[in-house]
This record gives C-alpha cells, sequence and structure tokens, in this order.
C-alpha cells in the first residue's frame, strides 16, 4: 500500500498510512460514548485537539489550539470536526493555511441562531468562505442546533458536498451510532488519493442507515 492511501474493511478504516486525523469536538468536548472518543480509542493515528475551555469558549482560542496541532503534525492531517468544530475549522481556514488533507464536518451548528448558548464567543457571523481543501458536510434531518435547509447552506458556501442522513439528532452519542463505521468511510474517501476529485453533489442516504 502506498504511502497516504488506506485500506478500507467492512468496519471502517484500517491503517491510515503517514497521514494524521485531527479530532475537533464542540462544545462541551465529547464524552466517551461519542464517535469521535470511539475513533480515538480505536485508531493511534486519531488525535484529539484539547482545548483549554470547553464550557465558554473563545473562538481565537480554539483556533490558535487547532493551528498549533496542525503545525506540530509532521504529515497531511484530515480534519474530523463534530458541532461548533466545524465552525472552528470555516473560522481557521479564514486566517491560516496548513498541510489540510481534507474535512469531515459533521452537524454543524447555526451559531447565528438566537437560541445558541451565550458562552460561546467569537464564532459569529458563520464564515461562507469556500475552505481550500475537499470537505464533506454530515447533517441530520431533526439536529436540534441546525436545521438541513440551513446546513445545506453552510455546504454550498464552504464548498462541501453534502451527506444528509435520517432523523439522527446531532449526530453525537445519543444517536445510537457507536464507532460510526460510515462516518469513518468518509474519513476514507478523504484520505484517499483521489480526495481532490470529491463530487460536490448532495447525497442522501437511506433512511435509517447507520
Amino acid at each position: 500500500m502506498k504511502a497516504g492511501q488506506i485500506a478500507v474493511h467492512e468496519t471502517g478504516v484500517q491503517s491510515l498510512g503517514d497521514q494524521r486525523v485531527l479530532l475537533l469536538p464542540g462544545l462541551y468536548d465529547s464524552g466517551p460514548d461519542h464517535w469521535q472518543s470511539l475513533w480515538e480509542q480505536n485508531h493511534a493515528s486519531f488525535r484529539r485537539v484539547r482545548q483549554n475551555e470547553w464550557t465558554s469558549p473563545r473562538c481565537a482560542d480554539w483556533v490558535a489550539a487547532l493551528q498549533e496541532a496542525i503545525s506540530a503534525s509532521d504529515a497531511p492531517v484530515i480534519l474530523v470536526a463534530h458541532s461548533l468544530g466545524c465552525c472552528l475549522v470555516a473560522h481557521w481556514a479564514l486566517h491560516h493555511q496548513g498541510f489540510v488533507q481534507g474535512a469531515l464536518l459533521v452537524a454543524p451548528p447555526d451559531v447565528d441562531a438566537p437560541t445558541f448558548p451565550t458562552q460561546v464567543t467569537g464564532f459569529t457571523p458563520t464564515p461562507l468562505t469556500r475552505l481550500p481543501f475537499p470537505s464533506i458536510v454530515v447533517a441530520s434531518e431533526n439536529d436540534p442546533f441546525c436545521s438541513l435547509a440551513r446546513t445545506r447552506y453552510f455546504a454550498d458556501h464552504w464548498g462541501a458536498r453534502l451527506t444528509a442522513l435520517g432523523p439522527l439528532g446531532h449526530i453525537n452519542d445519543r444517536s445510537g451510532l457507536g464507532a460510526w463505521p460510515a462516518g469513518l468511510k468518509l474519513v476514507a474517501e478523504l484520505a484517499s488519493e483521489q480526495a481532490g476529485l470529491l463530487p460536490r453533489q448532495e447525497t442522501s442516504p437511506q433512511r435509517g442507515q447507520r
């Protein structure tokens, strides 16, 4: 297998060659049963970007921590973000460049909504600049933090392919995904040599698909 390629089995990713995956949780971090935490446990090259403040985050601080993690990597990175972590990626891309091969953006919230937690500062407005790397946005039909139409709006502006799942809430540890092998296959797609040719069309798996 060539360096940078990956082998994908029915359960997901077997190896990532010389690539690295940075996990970017959202507000309050991802708990032990969250698919991000399970991925971190199961794959040695998956590393969580630790934030000093998970409860009342400042965008500038989160961006600085992500920039430090990307700069410290000795290989191209794939960003795997959940919730507020997706907004972090968009803000980072406004001000920085780095060795980023792609991004999986799962359940981005609408930080511009008046109902969004007020202890989160600096993340508004949501950047609408096209991302300079291939990206896939994954959305749920009944996410309480962002409507599917609004998520599609973000994906269009970011130049991302939208994958719409069924009614899975915020696509977190309450969604019944376990280690979410289907999500790992999306990481594999971003990591492949064909990542730069990712189609931009929207995909809609059958309802209930996990």
